[in-house]
């Protein structure tokens, strides 16, 4: 196959989304397949729906020579009038990935409908659907409200190779040490990172460490608003931002946390829950979205509210009295991660619903 790939900035951006892409990619190129990587700048919403008013996006699509394009779901202000244009040429089907719908973040309501409103426009531009849950199929659907050919492929979470025992599982648990928490996402204000330092706030504070992994230069003044958050509440030697890591420096963190936290307001499905629960790591999530086909809340892990620090910091604090309960689920969301498809089956699952267009 001849697949044309459509995403926002670089292929190697770090998130559990372009991971999903990079992790494609790979598959179809090492099943000979010609992949040609579409890359257009991410701007702010307001100048990436101007995109639809320049012709040289429209010529780059118009102009492929492929079978299929796919495009990244998260492009959708910059697609969803030049796709209806591009639906006249019928040069070749296009196909989307859905990690989440932007409608369904924590927005004012009136953007909430405006993003809804583009959102659809752009659903109904395509002819199939890559959605990483069933709760991102079914937000899809109701969206929509029409059929197009579907297939939900998880991701994997095997990419950092875990490897730990039980015996190191147990070890680390009972050392009579703080709880090791690790949020491990962007720092953005979907992530909800500020949510989590309201709960620490509500915890002794010599009975807890966070690790944050991630990007801090997404939001900047978001950045800035945890930093003095940090600093007001007497966190300076409890938290460390710690940017983005490279793998073996990531797996070394996994390694000696107790516990994931990533309390985002609304998740399609969450990569790092499972990466976490790889090495032993119960994931502490919200309920809005695709969390509970990862989580089972009290075994596994625990599902809060969305922005509620108090259900939070008792959940924390009950793993911080009770390492015996933190062993029972440690071990369960090792099982958990087990269970789950590698990313070579779910890329090939992809690559076998990409044929059907053919």
């Amino acid at each position: 196959m001849r697949i044309g790939l459509l995403i926002y900035d670089s292929l190697d951006t770090l998130s559990g989304g372009y991971l999903y892409d990079r992790k494609l990619v790979e598959h179809l190129k090492q099943h000979g397949d010609q992949v040609k990587l579409i890359s257009i700048p991410n701007r702010n919403y307001l100048r990436n729906l101007g995109m639809n008013l320049s012709g040289s996006l429209f010529s780059r699509m118009k102009n492929l020579s492929v079978d299929i394009l796919v495009q990244d779901e998260l492009n959708h202000p910059s697609l969803f009038w030049n796709n209806r244009r591009l639906t006249k040429e019928n040069k070749f089907p296009v196909v989307t990935i859905v990690h989440h719908l932007r409608c369904q973040e924590n927005h004012p309501q009136l953007l909430k409908k405006l993003y809804a409103w583009i959102e659809r426009k752009y659903l109904l531009s395509v002819n199939g659907y890559i959605c990483n849950s069933h709760a991102t199929r079914q937000n899809v659907e109701a969206l929509v409200r029409e059929s197009h050919p579907t297939i939900v492929a998880y991701p994997g979470g095997d990419h950092l190779c875990p490897t730990i025992q039980e015996d190191e599982i147990l070890t680390r648990a009972r050392q009579p040490n703080p709880l090791n928490l690790l949020f491990l996402g962007n720092v953005t204000h979907q992530k909800g990172l500020h949510i989590l330092l309201k709960a620490l706030q509500l915890l002794p504070v010599d009975s807890w460490r966070l690790e944050v992994v991630g990007r801090v230069d997404i939001e900047k003044r978001y950045t800035q608003k945890i930093m003095r958050k940090q600093t007001q509440s007497g966190f300076e030697k409890n938290i460390s931002l710690r940017g983005p890591m490279q793998e073996a420096d990531l797996v070394r963190m996994l390694m000696k946390s107790h516990l994931l936290v990533v309390p985002s307001f609304h998740e399609g499905f969450g990569i790092s829950y499972l990466e976490g629960m790889g090495f032993g790591l119960p994931a502490i999530a919200s309920t809005s979205g695709g969390t509970n086909e990862i989580i089972t809340h009290g075994q596994d892990g625990f599902l809060v509210p969305p922005g509620d620090p108090y259900t939070l910091a008792h959940h924390l604090h009950s793993l911080i009295i009770d390492r015996e309960s933190l062993i029972t689920m440690s071990l369960a969301a090792r099982q958990r991660f087990l269970a789950q498809p590698t990313w070579y089956q779910t890329t090939t699952r992809i690559r076998s619903f990409l044929q059907d267009f053919e």
